[in-house]
């Protein structure tokens, strides 16, 4: 008999997973209080405060009472679900389970809520300013745009990246993994695109936290969309350079530049090598060039190459970089 009553016990404490029978009974409690609670408000009190809203004129809270039914019965539900996560001894992944489930409950029910306010509310504009079927397809829009940040909402609570759904919609123009540049200071890769900011991670791994807010008004450079780099150079030679000498350099340079063993230029584009500008110190050449978008350590091997092919072709034609110089003369008064 004593076995018997231990056995009954154990169980009574146990339960399932560790959940005794007890603890079960109360959570079947809250859960039909809640939504008894629930149903009071939504019929009794909504029915209650819609006939004292009958008897003013205007039909906007007849409205808007009968919009928010649905919302206001969830509520007690909702509070009801916190109150079993509080009073259960949930640890680890079902507690963030738990949890995570009251905040999503949260997020439908105020979404909800406006989405059902969007009706009403449009039913005070003006009949002179948008037709019936204009205020019914913003009516629609408006919906569609509240459920969409719900889920997004939603999403994010629950550790899933947003980021590409954002991208998508082009909201932002950026997706993650993206390089990108932020005005004229911020520069490093996307991390991660969050519902209300987003982590840019710098060149040297630390990140920026960028409100989305601020960044959807900021300029922003998305190198990851690029189709072809840009060379626009100007290379400065003295003026002791002769014409021979000017042709024979931009026609190497030029050479170079056209030749996709040298460089994947982009041969759809203007490329050369052209005299430009007599400059106040230096005669200018104007160097563009166009090539496929390579990463930054082989675009940047790409110049030094350039750079040794131009100082290569200058030294060779006989010719010399200037720098800034000014000339003083000084006037003899004797």
């Amino acid at each position: 008999m004593n076995n018997f009553i231990e056995i009954l016990k154990e169980t009574w404490n146990e339960g399932i997973r560790g959940f005794g029978i007890g603890e079960i009974i109360i959570c079947l409690v809250i859960i039909v209080v809640s939504w008894l609670i629930g149903r009071f408000l939504s019929t009794k009190l909504i029915d209650w405060l819609t006939t004292k809203a009958s008897q003013t004129e205007n039909r906007l809270d007849d409205k808007i009472l009968d919009s928010l039914r649905n919302p206001l019965g969830l509520i007690p539900i909702v509070f009801g679900f916190y109150l079993i996560t509080f009073y259960l001894p949930l640890e680890g992944s079902v507690d963030f389970f738990a949890t995570t489930i009251v905040k999503m409950l949260v997020i439908f029910t105020i979404f909800s809520a406006l989405a059902n306010l969007c009706g009403p509310l449009l039913s005070l504009l003006d009949s002179k300013w948008m037709t019936e079927a204009m205020v019914d397809w913003l009516r629609k829009t408006l919906e569609v745009l509240i459920w969409i940040i719900a889920a997004a909402m939603i999403l994010d609570i629950w550790g899933i990246q947003i980021g590409p759904i954002i991208a998508g919609l082009g909201l932002f123009g950026v997706a993650l993994a993206d390089r990108i540049r932020i005005g004229n200071s911020l520069h490093g890769i996307v991390d991660h695109i969050g519902f209300r900011s987003t982590t840019v991670r710098l060149f040297d791994s630390s990140p920026v936290f960028v409100p989305n807010a601020d960044l959807s008004d900021a300029q922003v450079v998305n190198h990851q969309m690029m189709e072809i780099r840009r060379l626009d150079w100007a290379i400065n030679l003295t003026y002791s350079t002769k014409i021979d000498q000017l042709k024979k350099i931009c026609q190497e340079i030029e050479s170079y530049i056209t030749d996709k063993k040298n460089l994947p230029v982009d041969l759809t584009k203007d490329n050369f090598v052209k005299v430009s500008e007599l400059g106040s110190s230096s005669i200018d050449l104007k160097l563009i060039c166009h090539t496929d978008p390579v990463g930054f350590a082989d675009f940047s091997d790409l110049k030094e190459k350039l750079i040794f092919k131009i100082i290569e072709a200058v030294e060779s034609n006989g010719s010399d970089f200037a720098f800034p110089s000014q000339s003083i003369y000084v006037e003899n008064q004797s």
